[in-house]
């Protein structure tokens, strides 16, 4: 899939609302009880941006950056900021000679979700080792993919991150409507934005 390592605009995105949706199958009986099936392990997050919001040159700046995606076409990185940072996270696989995967948890009633985290931002990813904060030549970070190398890894050691991360997205439609007419600037439409999710990661098929 087509994927631009861009951010838009965090002031645009500022402006939307939205978080995670799930996939879920009802089944009711006769009798009125029910069954319920969730297809989804982990929620894909949908947002709405508002562009009766933003000032005239962000919904400029936005039809620049959504013709520049093709619309649906193009994926590009997303700050969500209802969530975009994370404190002290365990890192995935902490083994010698092989790389670690930026995650994060949501843990509520004894229940966890695992989000995979694709997109960190560059230069906003701290690691520590046993609650020792490395140095930046002690390893490195592939800000498209979310894998951790360390310089020298030790066996047996507890390694977690704490940092900022961007969602990889894209735009849920082909066609954006702007109308720049002061007495109509309120009514122009909103533009759904979408999480891509990716086969073999965090749980999805």
């Amino acid at each position: 899939m087509a994927f631009d390592e861009v951010q838009l605009d965090p002031t645009i995105s500022q402006v939307a609302s939205g978080g995670a949706s799930y996939k879920t199958v009802v089944v009711a009986t006769d009798s009125g009880a029910e069954q319920r099936v969730s297809l989804w392990s982990v929620g894909r997050l949908r947002w709405t941006l508002r562009q009766s919001m933003l000032s005239p040159a962000q919904v400029i700046a936005l039809g620049q950056f959504f013709r520049a995606r093709g619309g649906r076409a193009r994926g590009f990185r997303f700050q969500d900021w209802s969530d975009y940072t994370v404190q002290n996270e365990a890192l995935v696989n902490p083994y010698p000679g092989t790389g670690m995967q930026l995650v994060k948890t949501y843990t509520s009633g004894g229940i966890t979700e695992t989000r995979t985290i694709l997109k960190p931002q560059i230069g906003q990813v701290q690691i520590y080792q046993n609650g020792t904060l490395l140095s930046g030549s002690q390893f490195s970070v592939n800000t498209v993919t979310g894998i951790i190398s360390l310089t020298a890894p030790v066996s047996g050691a507890a390694y977690t991150w704490t940092g900022q991360f961007d969602t990889p997205v894209r735009f849920d439609v082909d066609t954006i409507e702007v109308d720049m007419q002061p007495a109509l600037y309120g009514m122009a439409a909103s533009i759904p934005v979408v999480e891509l999710i990716y086969p073999g990661i965090a749980g999805v098929s």
